[in-house]
């Protein structure tokens, strides 16, 4: 092979890497990780929060879901609904006031089999002085502000 042959097949071969790596780089779709990273069904199972691992992951509506356990990713995967946190794992309380704060995965609360997460303990606190009032504010606000980002609320 020429060296002209050669440095045009080393620049395709550069030229492909980059255009794919540019390519998958903006597809973040399969890496947003829900309840960053806690494993949604241990707040039913365990009664507490715990860490996922790499080891036993799905996703489901766009978002990376980590497990602490194949038999938690089987009853995710058998029942989603069952298991995935109110508003998208936003704070409860900050979609009861209109807004989408970044929920701390250890407050959290299950109300009538549902998970909720909040910004941090105090906001829980406030939250809990009237769960269903800011339940009920959540679900109105949340059919409104779901799909809007959270700096343009």
């Amino acid at each position: 092979m020429t060296g002209f042959k050669q440095f045009v097949l080393a620049a395709s071969v550069l030229a492909a890497g980059i255009a794919a790596t540019a390519a998958s780089a903006g597809d973040v779709s399969h890496s947003t990780p829900g309840l960053s990273g806690y494993d949604p069904v241990a707040y039913f199972t365990d009664a507490k929060p715990m860490r996922g691992t790499g080891f036993h992951v799905t996703v489901h509506e766009g978002v990376t879901y980590a497990f602490a356990s194949e038999e938690h990713l089987k009853m995710f995967t058998a029942n989603p609904q069952k298991y995935l946190p109110a508003y998208g794992g936003y704070c409860a309380y900050g979609v009861a006031i209109g807004k989408k704060f970044v929920a701390d995965p250890e407050v959290w609360k299950i109300v009538e089999g549902r998970l909720y997460v909040n910004l941090d303990q105090n906001i829980k606190n406030k939250w809990e002085k009237d769960i269903p009032g800011y339940i009920r504010k959540a679900e109105t606000n949340w059919t409104t502000i779901k799909d809007k980002s959270p700096g343009n609320l």
